[in-house]
């Protein structure tokens, strides 16, 4: 067979690959990304749906576990108030260590509850896509998205701890367990909002090559006598167990303000809140 047929075939069968590889993998990427959204009757100031049927039932009701918030055509006067203030530059930084923290099927805390050994202390890093998990502040991550926040993850910080000095404002959520650079990034700068109680509570590492990350220290680890692990004086774990926040107000300490209270229930139906965070 001619040598220039021969070429053309094979150029012919790489390139007929490399396309069905492509529509394989974008039809894998809509597998994951589509869902069935179920418009939700709760008193909020956004719309809010349920996802792919996911919920528990507790005394005859469906509790959701994965719920998407979405902006009100109606109520653009109101987000006017509440949107993100583009002279005061402004970040929000997601947990997503936390989030692969707490839920990994074998990790932390099976460790915690004794039911594995110390190699369930490395877990896999999460991608983020369910982002309204009550430990890992989703739904109060997706509100301030939606009002035109900035954000970064975890990740960011660690790999870059001065992109935090672009920001007149940083605003940390439930950031519970993070790198001792992301730690030292967050207490030096001069102006952080916890919003969450029990951020900066424990240390780990990361490791990129594998894509996990690991508990060095804090939440009773190595030492069960150890409770934050970077030893910090303005931990205040004890507050995170107040989700009512029936008397929510915010204190000041030596860079920011911490609010006394767990908000992941009440950020997006509560309009004093978000105006306070834009403010402050």
């Amino acid at each position: 067979m001619n040598v220039k047929i021969i070429i053309s075939v094979i150029l012919v069968v790489v390139a007929g690959l490399i396309i069905f590889q492509f529509l394989s993998s974008q039809s894998q990427n809509d597998s994951v990304t589509s869902y069935e959204m179920e418009r939700l009757d709760i008193k909020s100031l956004f719309d809010v749906y349920g996802i792919n049927n996911e919920y528990t039932m507790k005394d005859g009701k469906r509790s959701w576990t994965n719920m998407k918030f979405e902006l009100n055509p109606e109520s653009d006067e109101l987000y006017n108030e509440l949107r993100y203030d583009s002279n005061k530059k402004t970040v929000v930084i997601y947990p997503i260590l936390t989030e692969s923290a707490y839920y990994d099927e074998h990790g932390y805390y099976s460790y915690y509850k004794e039911e594995c050994d110390e190699t369930c202390l490395t877990v896999q890093i999460h991608s983020g896509d369910n982002q309204s998990l009550f430990n890992s502040s989703g739904i109060g991550f997706q509100i301030l998205k939606l009002l035109g926040y900035e954000t970064l993850s975890d990740i960011d910080v660690d790999k870059n701890p001065k992109i935090l000095d672009k920001y007149d404002k940083v605003i940390l959520l439930h950031n519970e367990y993070v790198t001792k650079k992301e730690f030292d990034a967050i207490t030096n700068h001069p102006k952080v909002i916890y919003l969450y109680p029990n951020a900066l509570y424990a240390e780990v590492k990361i490791d990129y090559w594998s894509n996990s990350v690991s508990l060095v220290k804090g939440h009773g680890y190595p030492e069960k006598s150890i409770g934050n692990g970077f030893d910090w004086k303005f931990d205040n774990s004890k507050l995170e167990y107040d989700s009512d926040c029936t008397s929510m107000e915010f204190y000041s300490i030596e860079n920011g303000f911490m609010l006394n209270c767990y908000p992941e229930l009440v950020i997006h139906k509560n309009q004093y809140l978000l105006k306070t965070i834009k403010e402050l």
